[in-house]
């Protein structure tokens, strides 16, 4: 991902416009409900850690949270949500994964199915798609925040599995158990970071020319604006000088 016009990074790059705020609120308190079913305590249920710092990083208010948490532990009457995966491809067999949560799988599918459909893909069998990819803990940071030596021996020490440089970023992996106690150490050693996630890592990308990065960099968003999709992730690779020459001209 470090350096490279992939999709982790490139999400990151927008700016959540206000236009949209209600929208990633929506998604982020389902992604609180959904965790809270496993105890209320995020000191001791590490997924509602994990769905808290997520919305608290997108200014999401403390009610809103408390609200999600109590639907998510029967304080309240709530939707009776299911986590799917679904799985698919996008032009040049780009390789997509989608992270849903849903109160209606068959609606949500037939949604997800058109979607890729129209943007020049399709929607896949449970599994096609998924052993591309690693669950791990991924953080990105600019270069320019901390020398590489540094770096190497403060995450590796708090579990990092790995760090890399690419052009002007670092990329730091780790275990997901591993996540909390590394996001942990940058913050107290006060190392900024541009992405701080636990996302699904590719073992390889592919990489696309200038039509078809436009043709999956629309499948991309048109998923991602789904309101059933928490997270959608690809094993695309988009050259710098393509990604640069797209910025400009939309």
């Amino acid at each position: 991902m470090a350096g490279h016009s992939h999709w982790a990074g490139i999400k990151h790059k927008k700016a959540v416009v206000d236009a949209k705020r209600g929208k990633l609120w929506s998604k982020l308190a389902r992604n609180i409900i959904m965790a809270a079913k496993g105890g209320g305590d995020p000191d001791m249920n590490l997924s509602l850690r994990y769905a808290i710092d997520k919305a608290k990083d997108a200014n999401m208010t403390k009610d809103s949270i408390e609200k999600a948490i109590k639907r998510g532990t029967g304080g309240t009457d709530g939707a009776n949500y299911e986590e799917v995966l679904y799985e698919g491809y996008g032009c040049s067999g780009v390789a997509i994964m989608c992270e849903v949560l849903t109160d209606n799988r068959n609606r949500t599918a037939g949604e997800l199915r058109h979607t890729f459909e129209k943007k020049g893909g399709s929607l896949g069998a449970t599994g096609c798609v998924s052993w591309m990819f690693k669950k791990k803990g991924l953080f990105a940071i600019e270069a320019s925040v901390t020398d590489e030596d540094s770096l190497v021996e403060i995450a590796l020490e708090a579990g990092a599995d790995d760090v890399e440089l690419d052009n002007d970023t670092f990329e730091v992996t780790c275990s997901i158990e591993a996540f909390q106690d590394v996001k942990q150490v940058l913050q107290q050693k006060e190392i900024a970071t541009k992405i701080s996630e636990i996302a699904q890592i590719p073992d390889n990308y592919v990489v696309l020319d200038e039509n078809s990065s436009r043709k999956i960099l629309d499948l991309m968003e048109a998923l991602e604006d789904h309101e059933d999709v928490q997270n959608v992730y690809a094993n695309f690779d988009i050259p710098p000088e393509i990604m640069t020459k797209l910025e400009s001209q939309s």
